[in-house]
């Protein structure tokens, strides 16, 4: 057969089968109670997802339809129906899906992003599936209301609309409790009453200089932020998990128990170790299997480092969920007696009297977006006298990068991953990507409490007021 014949048979063939199709939808349309009932043809709602936010949060479907999702926000989302398989693929900014619902009977449903820490964020929605009839109809329309506006579209009112006065007195009565308990939680913590993570970890000592520290890990019950209590991945039971300090050129011997449902071990992130002590299963080790318990054993570098330890294996199921600690080998080192964006730093500031603060940040899983394991209004303060000196080391333990932004104090950038710079500068606002460490240092110049907070506006406001990754640094 000639090249020719073949293109002619492959067009008819074409044509056949389009014909074939176009004869069956007419005879299904044509059905009484066939397969081309109004429902089945109907079109798909239009649902809008973005940081974070599922948009409108009362969605209604006729039953046998099906809702059509865009993702206007900047990172990947997804949605889902609680108790069932029905569920979208991730997709991105720009990017729309199709999530067939005819399965469901009529009802009322959840709707949720099943993107790890996204529903905590406030991506939720009311899914109401009704049954074609006037009365069903009627009813969903009272319940979303055909007259609803988000808080997103609040700027579409005009401010004497009644509705625009309502979503403004709900957001600031919001914003108001939300700091209300954010000044509760301050007080109890700094009275010791709730439990935090980075507690320093005394080791054992033997008689050859050898520091011995035991980690174990576990699922633990963990309070993110007021009542809400995750069953987080926990070293010690803490989020983070234990901080880890030792010397340059320590001996160092860590026995990690795993008491978790599935195998684990433990990476030493920015840390120089012997190959076979990086922890990276199995490449560089042996699974350390559930109930078991596995001893690493190594001298750490000469020179001083910030690290972190964290699961290699199943990461993103644990580190996101709190596996992660912190890891420091002696003292940053600090520009002494020199200026820096106009902040002067003294010659004898002594590093080992100073403050000290650990910030590891997380956007995933059950814990989800967070400060040092807690999501504002439960996130600890950081407090100092006016003239004082601060040294805040930050850890991305995250999936995003993350804007880190202290109003008024000025944040000097001294270290990056642990190595001194040798160009120290200055920044109100640090960009930290997902495995980065960087330590600044901050003079506490004007007394007041301010605001300390991931710049991305969804990881730290939404209409519930602030959330996620904000604090605040007191200067007294």
């Amino acid at each position: 057969m000639s090249p020719a014949s073949q293109t002619m048979l492959s067009r008819f063939a074409v044509v056949t089968s389009i014909f074939a199709l176009v004869m069956v939808g007419v005879v299904a349309a044509t059905q009484p109670d066939g397969g081309g009932s109004s429902a089945a043809a109907a079109a798909p709602v239009a649902v809008a997802t973005s940081e974070f936010e599922i948009s409108p949060s009362t969605i209604t479907v006729p039953k046998g339809g099906s809702i059509a999702v865009t993702n206007n926000g900047t990172v990947a989302h997804n949605v889902a129906v609680t108790d069932t398989a029905l569920k979208t693929r991730d997709f991105n900014g720009g990017e729309s899906v199709t999530l067939d619902l005819s399965e469901l009977e009529p009802g009322t449903y959840e709707l949720f992003c099943a993107v790890s820490g996204h529903k905590e964020a406030g991506m939720v929605a009311t899914l109401i599936i009704t049954d074609g009839s006037a009365a069903s109809a009627e009813s969903a329309a009272q319940t979303d209301g055909s007259q609803h506006v988000s808080h997103a579209d609040v700027g579409t009112l005009d401010p004497s609309d009644a509705q625009a006065q309502r979503i403004n007195k709900e957001m600031e009565d919001a914003m108001s409790a939300g700091v209300k308990t954010f000044l509760e939680y301050a007080g109890k913590y700094a009275a010791g009453e709730l439990p935090v993570g980075n507690t320093p970890l005394e080791p054992e000592i033997e008689a050859d200089g050898t520091k011995v520290f035991n980690l174990t890990a576990a699922i633990t019950d963990w309070e993110v932020s007021p009542g809400n209590v995750v069953k987080a991945w926990t070293y010690n039971g803490q989020v983070p998990g234990p901080w880890i300090r030792v010397e340059p050129g320590d001996r160092v011997r860590v026995n990690l128990t795993n008491n978790l449902p599935i195998s684990t071990e433990i990476h030493w992130h920015g840390i120089d170790v012997p190959f076979d002590q990086d922890g990276v299963a199995p490449i560089t080790q042996d699974y350390v299997r559930p109930l078991e318990t596995y001893t690493y054993e190594y001298t750490v570098q000469d020179n001083p480092g910030m690290g972190m330890f964290h699961a290699h294996f199943h990461g993103q199921v644990g580190i996101v969920n709190g596996l992660f600690g912190i890891f420091q080998v002696g003292d940053v080192p600090l520009p002494l007696g020199r200026t820096v964006g106009n902040v002067a730093i003294p010659a004898d500031l002594d590093v080992t009297t100073i403050q000290e603060v650990p910030m590891v940040l997380n956007d995933a899983g059950v814990i989800g977006l967070s400060l040092n394991g807690k999501s504002f209004p439960a996130t600890q303060p950081i407090a100092a006298k006016e003239g004082e000196w601060v040294l805040v080391h930050f850890f991305n333990e995250g999936l995003q990068g993350h804007p880190m932004h202290l109003h008024r104090q000025p944040q000097i950038v001294v270290a990056k991953d642990g190595y001194p710079l040798d160009s120290p500068y200055r920044m109100d606002t640090l960009w930290v990507s997902p495995g980065e460490r960087y330590s600044v240092l901050v003079k506490a110049e004007d007394p007041g409490t301010w605001a300390f907070h991931c710049h991305i506006v969804s990881h730290a406001e939404s209409d519930a007021g602030l959330f996620g990754m904000v604090t605040v640094m007191i200067v007294e």
